[in-house]
């Protein structure tokens, strides 16, 4: 990944200027600790004082420079170098220049990435299970259920209920041998008409 980072820089030069003769820039640039990018633009060249001058003034001025790159960024293998440079002289005494300073080679840091994903995850994957017993409870106190009583006969047998949330590698043959059932006993309190991913089904178990 590639970023352009503008820079721009006022010079004051101590004399008029007629016009610029020469100018070049260099840099000193180099990444630091704390995804820091710091050092110096070398601005120099040459210039005349009056149009009619035949002597030419040299000048060289270092700009500081500090640029902080997004932490989500690996710098350890990036390249800097300089993407454009024009410049412009303002009222005869000021050099005003433009720079572009490209940072190239930028990396996503593929293990925050990864960290963040988890724990998304993780929250989505709790939520998703306390919404799944709140859900049960409220169904469970919403259905019209045959009452236990009822179920009780002169041998003592009794039932107990069983409840069993759907999963993506469920059928309705697995859920019955799972719990030794039939198809009959299952439609006395479940709808089977279209079963999916995250019902609840109730189960009578004889005991």
């Amino acid at each position: 990944m590639k970023k352009i980072v503008p820079f721009k820089k006022d010079i004051n030069l101590e004399t008029n200027i007629a016009g610029i003769n020469s100018i070049s820039l260099e840099h000193n640039l180099n990444k630091k600790e704390d995804n820091i990018i710091t050092g110096d633009f070398i601005v120099s060249g040459t210039y005349k004082m009056t149009p009619a001058s035949t002597t030419l003034d040299n000048f060289e001025y270092k700009l500081p420079v500090n640029i902080t790159i997004d932490k989500k960024y690996d710098i350890s293998n990036i390249t800097i170098d300089i993407n454009d440079f024009y410049y412009e002289v303002v009222n005869d005494k000021i050099l005003s220049v433009n720079i572009e300073v490209a940072v190239d080679n930028l990396e996503e840091k593929k293990e925050e990435v990864k960290e963040v994903r988890e724990v998304m995850e993780s929250t989505v994957e709790a939520d998703v299970k306390e919404e799944t017993q709140e859900e049960v409870i409220k169904e469970l106190n919403e259905r019209e259920m045959p009452s236990i009583f009822n179920t009780v006969d002169d041998t003592d047998n009794y039932v107990t209920y069983k409840i069993h949330i759907v999963t993506e590698n469920d059928t309705l043959e697995s859920i019955m041998e799972e719990y030794s059932t039939n198809r009959e006993i299952l439609e006395d309190y479940n709808d089977l008409s279209n079963i999916k991913l995250g019902d609840k089904i109730i189960i009578a178990c004889d005991n």
